[in-house]
């Protein structure tokens, strides 16, 4: 398991990038990086109250976390209502990080995040400090499909290896719906990610995932998409599984190289384990990702 430090939002990202390049971790080998592979887990888990996900999170949520302990990262969305669920059931050799700003002021009758970041490292090889930063616009309060409920964002993570890599991890969850504020909101969230990577990451490896909702099929969804994407010159690592198994493809995973880390994908796909009785355990595929970090 590695060891896992929150971070604080905002400002205190800049600190601790300052501290990660001044005090790196002690083990660090001096002649040369050795290299690594992990598996990595994006998975929406409709996580909604039972009464509006229509189901029985109770029994979804136990399997959902007993399946991450394949996953040395598993980067979550819609971890809203069943989380005491989710913790109860981790393997030993995994802990958790929710995405929240635990001062913030929320409305009574709102949620958080949703995110939250699962992991299994060793912790004699890495390190990951996180933090949350919630999203300036949103899209619906009594009309459309209501996100401004949630306190969506993104959870930004440094992870680095006692070899010396950084990647920096992005997990967010982006605002649905189809209609011209919808998109307006996504687009202003996707600027909101870029700006603070390329003021944070500039130059830097980085693994961005999560429930964007950005229809592949949608022109003015996609044309979003790759902009953000050619912006901060990264690459999809997982492509074609969730169209060809019927899923609406709206979850991503993105990635580049660094000058702290060169990534490689070695497999890529849905895990079709996340399923029981009833059928799958989300409404969105579990997909995956196999890093190799040189």
């Amino acid at each position: 398991m590695y060891a896992q430090h929150p971070l604080p939002s905002n400002a205190g990202v800049k600190a601790l990038l300052i501290l990660a390049v001044c005090w790196p971790l002690t083990a660090i080998d001096a002649t040369a990086k050795a290299s690594f592979e992990f598996d990595v887990l994006v998975y929406n888990t409709h996580g909604l109250p039972s009464i509006i996900a229509g189901d029985r999170p109770s029994e979804r949520f136990p399997r959902i976390a007993e399946l991450t302990k394949g996953y040395e990262l598993a980067l979550l969305q819609e971890d809203f209502a069943h989380h005491e669920l989710l913790l109860g059931s981790l393997p030993k050799s995994h802990s958790a990080s929710r995405g929240e700003n635990l001062g913030s002021q929320k409305c009574f009758v709102c949620s958080g995040s949703g995110l939250t970041t699962i992991t299994g490292l060793n912790t004699e090889h890495w390190q990951l400090r996180t933090s949350f930063t919630a999203f300036n616009a949103c899209s619906g309060w009594l009309v459309r499909l209501n996100d401004c409920f949630a306190q969506k964002g993104f959870q930004l993570g440094i992870l680095e290896s006692s070899a010396g890599h950084r990647i920096f991890l992005v997990n967010t969850h982006l605002d649905a719906g189809s209609s011209t504020p919808d998109r307006n909101a996504r687009a202003s969230q996707l600027n909101q990610i870029a700006v603070a990577l390329q003021e944070l990451a500039r130059d830097e490896a980085i693994i961005l995932a999560g429930d964007l909702n950005l229809n592949w099929q949608s022109a003015a969804d996609k044309a979003l998409l790759l902009q953000f994407r050619d912006r901060l010159q990264l690459t999809r690592a997982e492509t074609g599984s969730q169209a060809e198994r019927g899923w609406p493809v709206l979850d991503y995973v993105y990635f580049r190289d660094g000058l702290n880390a060169d990534l490689e994908v070695l497999d890529s796909g849905e895990d079709t384990q996340f399923k029981n009785d009833a059928g799958p355990l989300s409404d969105h595929p579990a997909l995956f990702v196999r890093f190799a970090v040189h």
